[in-house]
């Protein structure tokens, strides 16, 4: 493929640039502002069409049955829009500041900037929240067509071309590898393919010395999309601008460091004027429950590596998704061969990309990649960059009208690369039938682009060319869909269907807020229920569940997943009543998709107590719960072994050996496993504890499994059933290999008892409470003393005054909010705040004053008749 020949305006010298032409022979004032958008047009729309045509092809959503909820997609990020859709409609319990409905209250400002931030899902507003996967959906598809017309954009930027093979390329860019097998299930991080043509636009400025305020702005808005690809972007294009200044020629030394410095200005205030998004996310992750310990286990073999080049499979061992298409990855091998091209720019860019590759598979460049912070999970979600810069460098191939020889030698090293690569398991029969039909149409194009211009060769081989790469893209994307979708592990989760709106129709309708909670309870249509469903739940997973709220909730006795970034709801009626959960779903056994609603009989979630008595040394759970409650509610028995497996005493509690052979696999519980008997009160409700359970508990007709991996998984306090007349509970534990069973592994509940400590709670309940936005306000009763406890994690960032007194932090009580009343008290006001927000809006103030001065001095001087120095496309070093 070669470019078509120097127009008019590209063939006048640089010394004639200073002398514009009459503004009415200036080629764009002839070609309008509709015939520049052309170009980043046809690339947005080939984008989108072939990821839509290829999706179609799969009869994936919204094309089809198959569900594109995988993953976090379903789990987290169509929940997250659905409360977005509840903010926009004045439905949702909270605001932006607080979420009232996950974990029994969270912050959600975090939330907020990291997973909504991208302003394609502000569209979810538009849809009915019954359709919120389609706007979901809309976000990663506006987010290809988006970056693929400003990748056109700046590859016109790096040297003038055609635009339209610039469309191609950068369709390329749209749809590369990292797009369909990592930022498709994420639409948040959607916004870095985005995020890096718009910093590449501001860099570019940077060489020209002009716009300044207009790059500050676009760097601004890459921020505030999504900061975490944001820095990624940002960091290429930093590596990128670097490369652009060492191998220009001409260019003084003064005005490469003056380019530089224009660059770290416009960068730092830009990042400056999305302060908010940085200060409250890292306040956030600070506070948060650390994340499990991820280790890096060691780079790809080169061969895999070099194998995701290659376009059409999906390969399950981890290793950075590169491809970019056949034409370009043809261009890229062409590129050393391009003898218009000085040897010091060509070995420039391929030092960048193989630098930034190497860069991806080593742990300590990987860090600084991801934000010092090894991720869980892939840990090569930079990837995209390095498209970028391959796609970069393929139209500089192009743009300087390759040879046919030059392009065969990257042919050759093209089917070379597929030769060797051909037993991974990226390259399988879609990669042939692209390498050869791309390859093909790549190499036989130039020969008729190099027609007259607007002549019907011309016109056929650009058709003909931009049919292939639709085709090719769109069978792309439908080949490495296809082959992930056979992937176990990629089973989609389920979202807004018939079931979960019978789920959310049943909260509505036993909604009571905030008199008392409707909890959407362990029946699971997302990781994020309350979200989904609505209601004021405990589930809630996100990258910033706070400690408080993870350690507090497990500690009172409910579940948590992913040491504890995925909390549960609890499932016994103390921990129930003492989060005030008045109404809740429970699953029906085996069907994951029915449910039963349930009533409760809860505490207030304002409770006034004379004295809040400390924890003693080794509490249990149950006696933690009792100490909330302020009232004995359980009886504790001590457990003797009756049959079975006998256990070996431990400290605390006993061990259970394994029954199968040595080195067998732990397919599941083994053996009869150990029975325990114990005696309780007849009529009382038997539950057990035993966080770090994994495998079965059964007895008094009940039966459920354990999952429990110490500080990974935690097993939620669940009931047995019914304590029989005789008062013998007789409870068998079958673990899955050795597992240890707690001294005080069974409680025996007084429904009675728990009656009457809800009722004296309510006795001294408020006499009004409302619960809105990021408040809490409440009128006691005449004569309140003591403290005042809230059914809230007492998270950082809360303040309650008495009677219109001072802001202070509240106190913790077992892990909840607990305000001191005084003598006496008659109104308690609360607020939540975002830890970070006051210092994040401080320094957008004063990078704004900053922009703002800057933009006013550029307005005198323009006024005044100074034109400040300016830069031409010709000024700048063609050979970048």
């Amino acid at each position: 493929m070669a470019p078509t020949p120097a127009t008019p305006q590209e063939a006048v010298r640089p010394q004639e640039v200073a002398r514009p032409l009459p503004r009415r022979e200036h080629p764009y004032a002839v070609r309008g502002a509709l015939a520049r958008l052309a170009a980043p047009g046809l690339a947005a729309a080939l984008s989108m069409g072939a990821y839509c045509l290829g999706l179609a092809l799969c009869g994936s959503y919204p094309f089809g049955p198959r569900s594109r909820a995988v993953n976090d997609l379903g789990n987290q990020f169509v929940p997250f829009h659905v409360r977005l859709w509840d903010l926009l409609h004045g439905a949702a319990g909270g605001d932006l500041f607080f979420n009232w409905g996950s974990g029994y209250g969270v912050p959600f400002l975090a939330d907020f900037f990291t997973y909504l931030m991208n302003p394609f899902s502000w569209l979810v507003g538009l849809f009915p929240r019954a359709l919120a996967d389609l706007p979901v959906f809309l976000v990663t598809l506006l987010s290809i067509g988006l970056g693929s017309a400003l990748m056109t954009v700046l590859l016109g930027r790096l040297r003038p071309g055609s635009g339209v093979l610039r469309a191609l390329l950068a369709t390329g860019y749209g749809l590369c590898a990292w797009v369909l097998n990592d930022g498709f299930a994420d639409p948040m991080w959607m916004w870095g393919l985005v995020a890096l043509p718009l910093t590449g636009i501001a860099a570019d400025w940077c060489l020209r010395r002009t716009r300044w305020v207009a790059g500050t702005l676009l760097v601004a808005l890459a921020w505030a999309g999504n900061f975490y690809t944001a820095a990624m972007a940002t960091l290429a294009t930093a590596l990128v601008l670097g490369l652009r200044l060492l191998t220009a020629t001409g260019t003084p030394h003064g005005d490469r460091l003056r380019a530089a410095g224009r660059a770290a200005s416009m960068a730092l205030t830009g990042i400056l004027l999305a302060a908010p998004v940085l200060t409250v996310t890292f306040a956030a992750s600070r506070a948060a429950q650390p994340a499990p310990p991820v280790t890096y286990p060691g780079r790809p073999s080169v061969l895999l590596q070099l194998s995701q080049l290659l376009p059409g499979g999906h390969d399950g061992a981890p290793a950075p998704n590169l491809f970019i298409g056949v034409p370009g990855l043809l261009l890229v091998a062409a590129f050393p061969f391009v003898r218009a091209i000085p040897p010091r720019v060509r070995l420039g860019w391929y030092a960048l990309a193989a630098g930034v590759a190497w860069s991806f598979v080593q742990e300590p460049t990987i860090l600084l990649w991801h934000g010092f912070a090894l991720p869980n999970g892939s840990p090569y979600r930079a990837a995209f960059v390095l498209s970028g810069i391959l796609v970069m460098i393929s139209w500089l191939a192009l743009a300087h009208r390759p040879r046919p020889g030059e392009l065969a030698a990257g042919a050759g090293l093209v089917a070379a690369l597929a030769l060797l690569c051909r037993h991974q398991g990226a390259v399988g029969t879609a990669t042939w039938i692209l390498v050869a039909g791309g390859g093909t149409a790549a190499l036989l194009a130039p020969a008729a682009l190099g027609a007259p211009p607007g002549g019907r060769a011309r016109r056929a081989a650009t058709a003909a060319l931009a049919g292939t790469v639709l085709l090719g893209s769109a069978y792309t994307v439908f080949s490495v869909t296809a082959a992930r979708d056979r992937i176990p592990w990629f089973r989609p989760k389920i979202t807004l269907t018939g079931a979960s709106l019978a789920a959310r129709e049943a909260l509505a309708a036993r909604d009571d807020w905030p008199r008392s909670r409707t909890d959407p309870g362990p029946h699971e249509f997302a990781n994020n229920d309350p979200l989904l469903l609505g209601g004021e739940g405990g589930a809630y997973y996100s990258s910033y569940v706070p400690a408080a709220t993870a350690r507090t909730l497990q500690r009172l006795g409910a579940g948590w997943y992913m040491r504890g970034r995925h909390t549960l709801s609890f499932e016994d009626p103390a921990g129930q009543a003492v989060m005030g959960v008045g109404g809740f779903l429970s699953p029906v056994p085996h069907r994951r998709t029915r449910f039963v609603p349930h009533r409760a009989h809860p505490a207030p979630l304002l409770t006034v107590r004379d004295s809040l008595p400390p924890a003693p040394a080794g509490e249990t759970v149950f006696a933690r719960q009792e100490r909330v409650l302020g009232a004995a509610v359980y009886e504790v028995p001590a457990l003797t072994p009756a049959a079975g497996a006998a256990p070996v005493p431990v400290r605390g509690g006993w061990l259970l050996r394994p029954a199968r052979p040595p080195g067998a696999p732990p397919a599941g519980p083994s053996g009869p496993g150990t029975t325990f008997t114990a005696h309780c009160t007849p009529g009382s409700t038997a539950v057990w504890s035993a966080p770090w359970f994994s495998g079965r508990i059964s007895g008094l007709g009940g039966r459920s499994t354990g999952i429990g991996s110490a500080e990974v998984t935690a097993n939620p306090v669940r009931t047995l059933g019914r304590v029989p007349a005789d008062g013998r509970v007789a409870v068998r534990f079958t673990g899955r290999g050795p597992q240890r069973v707690p001294g005080h592994a069974v409680g025996c509940l007084s429904p009675r008892r728990l009656t009457a400590a809800v009722d004296a709670l309510r006795a001294r309940g408020p006499v009004a409470l409302s619960a809105r936005g990021h408040r809490l306000t409440a009128r006691l009763r005449p004569g309140s003393r003591g403290s005042a406890v809230l059914a809230l994690p007492a998270v950082a960032g809360w303040g309650c005054s008495v009677d219109g007194g001072p802001r202070r932090a509240p106190r913790a009580f077992a892990g909840l909010a607990a305000v001191p009343l005084g003598a006496g008290a008659s109104r308690l006001s609360c607020s939540y705040r975002p830890p970070g927000l006051a210092a994040g809006l401080a320094a957008s103030a004063a990078a704004a004053l900053a922009l703002a001065a800057v933009a006013a001095a550029g307005a005198l001087r323009g006024r005044r008749g100074v034109t400040p120095p300016r830069r031409s496309n010709r000024d700048i070093p063609t050979d970048l």
